[in-house]
């Protein structure tokens, strides 16, 4: 694994890791492997319970059933984890029933609020086995993090381990993934979270997401920066394609290709609240470019479009 300063020098790009090798489930099934086993290899199969079927948690759900792993999901709309099941995993009626057998947790959910209602409100984590990690991998800072240490109860640990990439890239093991918490617990699930892409070991519990909410603001302020670019070259009479291509090949180049995807699934309304975790952190800290994106975002028409809509000209009039 690299550290994370690795993942800092490369914001836009993440490779995978994945090497089989096997091991039997009946094994893992009930035993206490996080102490008593040895770290385990990428082969492992793990029964895994996975809370939050959107967008990047479908793709995840495909990566793990993809690679071997026994699933069972469940979301708040029932009717989104029906791609999953029809690709192998089982539904569960309630949070409490999904992690009951599981070895692993995993949480992809839309914020903090979402995240302590499925685990501690529904009462989900009672039924957890001691034991059982939980991988949270939504993105909600490191105070949220901290808070939901407390909640658990003793003896389940917790990795925060929100991710980097596109939901394509979820599908591909392609995902950088951003894991912070106890080093003994990270190593034993590692094989696990390089079945999604690379894992960036970040340090203690909340350096997962801390780390996540600084390349969340590199990416927002970024794309908003190329918005307000091309609204100049608007003004001043440059076609949008011969800005963007010259942009393309400067230090921008990066920011730019985002600015422009079109296959990409990150919504403004979920840039917009990770813009705000950030400026909860900073307090009265002058960050005049973070508030002006966090503007911007608040103000878009369509807040489930990903945020290169920020760059069409269609919306940028729309949202005047």
């Amino acid at each position: 694994m690299e550290p994370c300063s690795a993942t800092a020098r490369k914001t836009w790009s993440a490779f995978s890791c994945i090497v089989p090798c096997s091991r039997s489930m009946a094994t893992m099934r009930n035993s206490r492997w996080w102490h008593d086993f040895p770290p385990h290899s990428v082969g492992d199969m793990f029964e895994i319970a996975l809370l939050g079927t959107g967008t990047m948690g479908t793709a995840i759900g495909r990566r793990l059933l993809a690679t071997g792993h026994r699933l069972t999901v469940w979301n708040r709309t029932s009717a989104r984890t029906a791609p999953l099941v029809d690709a192998g995993a089982r539904a569960a009626g309630s949070p409490a029933e999904a992690v009951r057998d599981a070895d692993v947790v995993i949480t992809m959910l839309t914020d903090a609020v979402a995240v302590r209602h499925t685990l501690v409100d529904s009462g989900a984590a009672l039924a957890l086995r001691s034991g059982t990690p939980v991988i949270e991998m939504s993105t909600i800072g490191p105070r949220a993090v901290a808070e939901l240490a407390t909640l658990l109860p003793a003896g389940v640990p917790l990795v925060d381990a929100p991710v980097a990439g596109s939901a394509r890239a979820a599908e591909t093991g392609q995902l950088v993934v951003l894991a912070g918490g106890e080093e003994a617990v990270v190593e034993r699930i590692a094989p696990l979270l390089g079945t999604l892409g690379t894992v960036r070991r970040c340090g203690g519990s909340g350096r997962g997401a801390a780390l996540k909410l600084v390349l969340n603001t590199a990416l927002i302020t970024a794309v908003t920066a190329v918005a307000d670019t091309l609204t100049v070259a608007d003004a001043v009479g440059v076609d949008r394609r011969t800005a963007i291509d010259a942009l393309g090949t400067g230090p921008l180049g990066g920011a730019v290709a985002r600015a422009t995807a079109t296959d990409a699934a990150f919504a403004a309304a979920l840039a917009a609240k990770d813009a705000r975790l950030a400026l909860d952190v900073l307090g009265d800290a002058p960050v005049p470019l973070l508030r002006a994106a966090a503007t911007a975002l608040a103000a878009v028409r369509h807040p489930q479009d990903d945020i290169a809509r920020l760059t069409d000209a269609a919306a940028s009039e729309e949202n005047q």
